[in-house]
């Protein structure tokens, strides 16, 4: 086997104010711009399928690898709920969003990120957030040993790129032609071994924020439509939490997806993201 090289919508780098350079994949178009946030270790290849769709229907469309991430640089602090926020934020700001009502839409840590960033400004004209957005791990976790414990990433050890591939390919049996090469860009080779591209002690932070950070400590501050995706569930005590508390959030349920449906069924998503910017354009007339 040969370890694949994606070659989707090539990266631009992006300066932010700190100096920390994200990479984003985007193409241009003349109706609403879409900011696409990937998840804990994931990358912006999974969006590939919605950004296509999205282009196509003429929107502005962006999907960013956050920092530590991807193609992005790995600086050596700000693996946190706020950082990624922030960072968002002013992605947006500096590909030259701020008079157009972007939709955010993430996916898993990433949803709890677009919660925090559209409860911190108001650059944002809605929210999507795909199987996350309620992560809290402290209820689950009386301290955060235990929470780590449960939840360290898993360790490719000693594989080889061959099995390494395997492994994926034995994983997204059934999902989108291009599923291996979104994976594939969550790892690295290095040395003939397999790895992940986010660094350990940099995944052990944002585990931290996600269980110290309730997000529900953000949504009354969250003014603009919210559309929240549940995947693998029929009910969750989180999910109608933030039902009852954000100011403007409806909720669809898909109990048979995996947590990554946006890049298992990507046109339920898409779907989904286009009733939301019905939304936000119903809102603003």
């Amino acid at each position: 086997m040969t370890w694949p090289v994606d070659t989707w919508w090539p990266p631009s780098m992006v300066a932010l104010p700190d100096g920390t350079s994200l990479a984003v994949r985007s193409r241009a178009g003349d109706r609403r711009p879409v900011l696409l946030v990937h998840g804990l270790a994931s990358n912006a290849l999974l969006w590939r399928a919605v950004a296509e769709t999205l282009a196509a229907r003429g929107h502005t469309v962006a999907a960013v690898d956050l920092r530590g991430h991807g193609r992005s640089e790995s600086p050596s602090t700000g693996y946190t709920t706020r950082q990624a926020a922030r960072d968002v934020t002013a992605l947006a700001t500096a590909l030259g969003w701020q008079e157009t009502g972007p939709l955010i839409v993430g996916q898993s840590w990433g949803a709890n990120v677009a919660i925090r960033s559209a409860a911190e400004s108001p650059l944002w004209g809605g929210a999507m957030c795909v199987d996350g957005g309620w992560i809290h791990l402290q209820p689950r976790f009386p301290t955060f040993d235990e929470c780590w414990a449960a939840l360290q990433p898993p360790n490719f050890g000693t594989a080889t790129p061959d099995e390494g591939l395997a492994r994926i390919r034995g994983f997204v049996r059934g999902w989108p032609t291009h599923s291996v090469d979104a994976i594939v860009g969550n790892l690295e080779v290095v040395d003939g071994r397999v790895r992940n591209r986010l660094a350990f002690e940099h995944h052990r932070s944002i585990v931290h924020s996600l269980w110290a950070d309730d997000p529900a400590a953000d949504y009354d501050r969250v003014s603009v439509p919210v559309s929240l995706i549940v995947a693998g569930k029929t009910a969750s005590d989180d999910v109608d939490r933030a039902l009852e508390q954000l100011p403007d959030a409806t909720a669809n349920w898909f109990p048979d997806a995996h947590h990554d449906i946006h890049l298992q069924h990507p046109e339920l998503v898409s779907e989904q993201l286009f009733t939301l910017i019905d939304r936000v354009q119903g809102s603003a007339q």
